[in-house]
């Protein structure tokens, strides 16, 4: 399994460009239909925590609003229509990344939220664990699927995928999911167990509750 040959795959294109300060939306033609987000730029930077209320436990997520605005404005938009409601996480990978990859309504990894949007925030974009970061269809191509590194990946990841959150609670659970394996005992493939996001909460960070420790 390489990370390079699978969906998460960027080439060079366009996106790989400084992204204009302004947030622009394509509408597409494809996957579950949905509104394009208005863009605010002073609202959008606001920071914000996210709460992925999953079938095996919480995550949460501190969002990078002031790095990541337009993916930031995005998600927010995304969960406050449910568009995660009752999605599956649909990808698991064990072998030189290790990553949980959700958000995708279709639950197969090929659909969008009704539009796509352009990189940012890629300037020595790293992925250590916890980073919470943007996978795509096609390179340049955002959309609502996302994948979270539950460690360290073991070989160079090339700032291709746009970093806009890091877990801040609930790593545990998501390394609890990768013990597991997959389905086809590969190191690519669907979690074991279902792994469904129920719901997602969007607090601001002046009314989030504070992160929990760290377990031991």
């Amino acid at each position: 399994m390489t990370w390079a040959s699978l969906s998460l795959t960027a080439e060079n294109s366009p996106s790989d460009a400084k992204p204009s300060p302004a947030c622009s939306y394509t509408p597409t033609d494809r996957g579950k239909p949905a509104d394009i987000p208005a863009f605010d730029a002073e609202k959008a930077v606001r920071p914000y925590r996210a709460t992925l209320i999953t079938n095996r436990g919480r995550v949460l997520l501190d969002v990078l609003s002031a790095e990541a605005p337009c993916t930031a404005n995005s998600f927010a938009f995304l969960a406050g229509k449910g568009h995660f409601d009752r999605s599956e996480c649909h990808r698991l990978t064990s072998e030189d990344v290790f990553t949980l990859e959700c958000g995708d309504s279709a639950r197969d990894g090929g659909t969008d939220p009704g539009y796509f949007f352009r990189d940012e925030n890629l300037d020595d974009a790293t992925y250590p664990a916890g980073t919470v970061a943007m996978s795509k269809v096609v390179p340049g191509r955002n959309g609502s699927r996302f994948f979270i590194s539950y460690a360290d990946p073991e070989v160079a990841m090339r700032p291709h995928w746009t970093p806009f959150a890091k877990v801040v609670g609930g790593l545990d659970i998501v390394r609890e999911i990768a013990r597991r394996g997959t389905a086809d005992g590969s190191a690519d493939g669907r979690p074991k167990k279902s792994v469904v996001i129920e719901s997602v909460i969007i607090q601001r960070a002046e009314a989030a509750a504070p992160a929990p420790a760290p377990s031991s």
